[in-house]
């Protein structure tokens, strides 16, 4: 593990808030910051540009402005709040650590990483980004912006650089005092970088995303909004007459995989949410 200076770490520090101050991003889950809207923001965020998640959080917490009205909710309200996010795993399992914390934790979200990571859809990474969000907690994590940001400063020529050499430079030069507003420097610089190539290219995690159109994933978003959109259950025969640009075997191994995860249910040939 290479150990940076205490120099150097400050001078990485200060190029990191200048950027900042200068061009620091306006979201509104930075606003009026409470765990419980850090907590939503941050599944949000997961897979998700900031730029899309900011035009659906405002409306999401209006609808539900507190863990104890998320955690009451139907299934149904709470998929229809999330729609134009996709992956709709994550709203279930927003849901779903909600009813928990509320069951739980006296609806109070827990300030402690190791149990966080314990609840439906949240990893060590996130875990981690709530407490440093919610609660100011030193943590150490990595997502795709800070990636890019430890991969630009610190290996710069190197062809393949793993997350754990990149731990060590995140830890060293964490801002233990204000981890909050460290944090969101880093993903406002790493996003800064990106806009003119991706240094997360050259990450041992990097995958690139395979297309959209025409994807198990698109099929799965569109049965989602169709069923949404609908009072009763329909009919696999309708649903077929409805999404007929797919074809019969696709349609249905995508209805098996949202009914396996809980996202619809089956009633006999019909699907509804």
């Amino acid at each position: 593990m290479k150990k940076l200076s205490q120099a150097a770490s400050k001078t990485f520090q200060k190029k990191v808030y200048s950027h900042y101050r200068r061009f620091g991003r306006a979201f509104p889950w930075r606003v009026a910051v409470t765990p419980y809207r850090v907590l939503v923001s941050e599944i949000m965020l997961q897979q998700t540009q900031a730029s899309r998640v900011a035009t659906i959080f405002p409306r999401f917490v209006k609808q539900f402005p507190t863990v104890r009205s998320l955690a009451r909710a139907s299934h149904k309200k709470v998929f229809l709040a999330w729609q134009g996010l996709g992956y709709n795993r994550r709203a279930r399992y927003l849901h779903l650590c909600a009813q928990r914390i509320v069951k739980k934790h006296k609806g109070i979200i827990p300030r402690d990483p190791t149990i966080l990571e314990t609840f439906p859809g949240i990893g060590k990474a996130t875990a981690a980004s709530i407490c440093a969000f919610a609660y100011d907690m030193p943590t150490v994590f990595i997502e795709t912006n800070i990636r890019s940001v430890f991969i630009h400063e610190f290996f710069p020529r190197k062809k393949i650089v793993s997350d754990q050499q990149l731990t060590s430079f995140i830890a060293q030069t964490l801002d233990v005092k204000h981890p909050s507003r460290w944090y969101n420097a880093l993903m406002d610089y790493g996003a800064f970088l990106k806009e003119s190539y991706n240094p997360s290219r050259t990450s041992a995690v990097y995958a690139k995303q395979k297309p959209f159109e025409n994807s198990l994933r698109q099929a799965r978003g569109a049965l989602m909004a169709l069923l949404l959109s609908q009072k009763n259950a329909l009919s696999f025969s309708r649903i077929q007459k409805i999404m007929g640009h797919f074809s019969k075997k696709f349609l249905w191994q995508a209805l098996m995989a949202l009914e396996k995860e809980k996202l619809i249910q089956r009633r006999g040939d019909s699907f509804f949410v």
